[in-house]
């Protein structure tokens, strides 16, 4: 690299470091850096705005933080911003929700939370002056009669008989529907664009309507309601947003955005710009069936582990880093595509890899019987929390003449390549001793309840013994110290062979999609872990502590992911 910063690459073509810099950006990254050389804007601002009629979910998470990420990175300002003026679906319990997820994320939206019904005074006046301009008017067609004059794809609409009322009636007829003097549905403000337009959005919208609706923030005020084309742009511009970043569904609407920020004559008006939503393979994020669901009680609420709600992802043990990581490999675009859960998967495992640690639990246990391990002796045996992080130390370990081990690590007759415990077989215990199996002992049926062993004091981990290898290690866990635990095995809650949905729109559901272990072992020092704390159990996979329904008293562990992965990052 010379002074001036110029590599020279394999190709042999010059590229200066400020052009590989740029070619990294993403599209809106270079769109704004072109507004802000240009002089179009000086302060980056960029908002939220999730209805509140459900939960976020996966999807909603790549908007967060790409908003919050751009805000940040311009050194400019985040803003989350409910649009509430459709009263009928919305709830406090979903803003609350939304706020508590758009936190855990990382949204920094300290003192710039904001409501759009905080600005329906503003909106109404916005009408008033569409009116007083020539631009709106109310109009008195039915539902079926106005999707009748819009015309179709091919053809172009026709003019409402009401159009071309005089401004001085549409104001009083305005004034009428705010006072509520008409029933709900009888009359709606429309834009006066162009009902010949192409674009269908054009054609005189609708911008108010009469709804006798008790709003969540604002009661009974108000018995009319912006439509969301007119109130987001609006909303945008008193913010001064400067860049409104949504997905590809409102590029058609962009035209609109423009036309009321126009009209209505904002200084530095914001600029709409769209980009590909995500979507996750084989997971259900749709509202109504999500709710169906938590209704036929299939699924124990919004947060359920199998489903992909934000609170859900948290619930189960994902972590804030692990979804900005997900997001980062998808990248932004205007192309749709689809990303494999097991995407998702791979970066939870990545962020907890190094961070967590890696302990000994029995989910499926047998008892083992250390025969010649002296009955009253319990040894402290050193355990390193992590063997690929070394910073995160050891801890002991309790060792007894009882233990629990795995029952897949016991056969009573081996299979072929099984280096596991069976009659006249040694293995080593992890982190211990190596112990040959004597004898076992089985129940009426048949079924396995007890193995014994014997151990050989000489080759204990750490001691340095050589004598001889084995070829199996198991873990186990002493059984009179282990902590009791419920375990929860998730799996796809949508089959994942025959895809989310049957032909006729119902949920094609995986009726195995959660395994409930309710006798499980784990080493004690998960006795005190509180909700979300999260470990790795040995050759089982990662496991967090339910939010939910662990108690002190009866802990409950949600299974993360697995440790083996299907996918393979490029």
């Amino acid at each position: 690299m010379d002074q001036e910063g110029i590599k020279l690459e394999d190709n042999n073509e010059l590229v200066t470091e400020s052009e590989k810099e740029t070619v990294s950006k993403n599209f809106i990254e270079l769109i704004i850096d072109k507004d802000i050389a240009e002089g179009k804007c000086s302060t980056v601002i960029t908002r939220f705005p999730p209805e509140p009629n459900g939960y976020l979910h996966i999807g909603h998470a790549k908007s967060i933080l790409l908003n919050n990420g751009l805000a940040n990175k311009y050194g400019g300002k985040f803003n989350l911003r409910f649009d509430d003026t459709n009263p009928t679906k919305e709830k406090t319990e979903f803003v609350q929700s939304i706020i508590e997820d758009v936190k855990w994320l990382g949204g920094d939206f300290e003192d710039r939370l904001f409501f759009a019904s905080d600005y329906f005074e503003q909106m109404y006046e916005g009408a008033i002056k569409l009116i007083k301009k020539g631009k709106a008017y109310v109009c008195e067609l039915t539902p079926d009669e106005i999707r009748e004059y819009r015309g179709t794809l091919t053809e172009p609409g026709k003019n409402s008989p009401y159009r071309d009322r005089s401004i001085e009636e549409n104001l009083a007829l305005f004034e009428g529907m705010k006072n509520g003097e008409y029933p709900d549905g009888s009359k709606v403000l429309r834009a006066k664009i162009d009902m010949a337009s192409p674009n269908i959005n054009m054609r005189d919208p609708i911008i108010y309507r009469i709804a006798r609706m008790t709003h969540h923030n604002t009661g009974d005020k108000w018995c009319i309601y912006p439509m969301y084309d007119f109130a987001h742009p609006i909303e945008d511009a008193i913010e001064g947003i400067s860049h409104s970043i949504c997905t590809l569904e409102f590029e058609d609407h962009r035209p609109l955005y423009d036309w009321v920020v126009t009209e209505l004559e904002y200084v530095n008006p914001p600029k709409q710009i769209e980009f590909a939503k995500m979507y996750l393979t084989n997971v259900i994020t749709g509202k109504r069936y999500i709710k169906k669901l938590v209704e036929d009680g299939i699924v124990d609420g919004w947060d359920d582990p199998r489903l992909v709600s934000i609170s859900a992802l948290r619930r189960r043990g994902f972590t804030p880093e692990s979804i900005k990581l997900f997001m980062e490999l998808c990248g932004v675009s205007k192309s749709q595509s689809s990303v494999d859960y097991a995407m998702l998967e791979y970066c939870i495992r990545e962020d907890l890899k190094l961070k967590k640690d890696r302990i000994m639990a029995v989910l499926d246990p047998i008892k083992l019987v250390i025969t010649n391990y002296p009955e009253d002796l319990v040894e402290y045996l050193p355990v390193p929390n992590n063997q690929e992080n070394e910073e995160l130390g050891q801890r002991t370990v309790p060792f007894s003449r009882e233990l629990y081990i795995d029952r897949e690590d016991f056969m009573i007759e081996p299979a072929k390549k099984y280096f596991r415990l069976y009659p006249g077989n040694e293995v080593r215990l992890m982190h211990a001793y190596f112990v040959t199996c004597t004898d076992y002992i089985t129940d009426e049926t048949g079924k396995v309840t007890e193995v014994h062993c014997t151990y050989d004091p000489e080759t204990k981990s750490g001691s340095g013994f050589t004598g001889r290898k084995v070829k199996g290690t198991i873990h186990w866990v002493a059984a009179s110290t282990a902590v009791k635990a419920e375990v929860r095995l998730y799996e796809n809650i949508v089959d994942e062979e025959k895809g989310v949905y049957n032909e006729d729109g119902s949920l094609n559901l995986n009726p195995n999609s959660v395994t409930i272990l309710k006798e499980c072992y784990i080493e004690p020092s998960v006795a005190d872990a509180k909700a979300y704390d999260s470990y790795q159990f040995l050759r089982h996979g990662y496991f967090c502590v339910d939010s939910k329904d662990s108690t002190p008293e009866n802990i409950v562990f949600n299974r993360i992911v697995s440790l083996k992965s299907s996918y393979k990052p490029e």
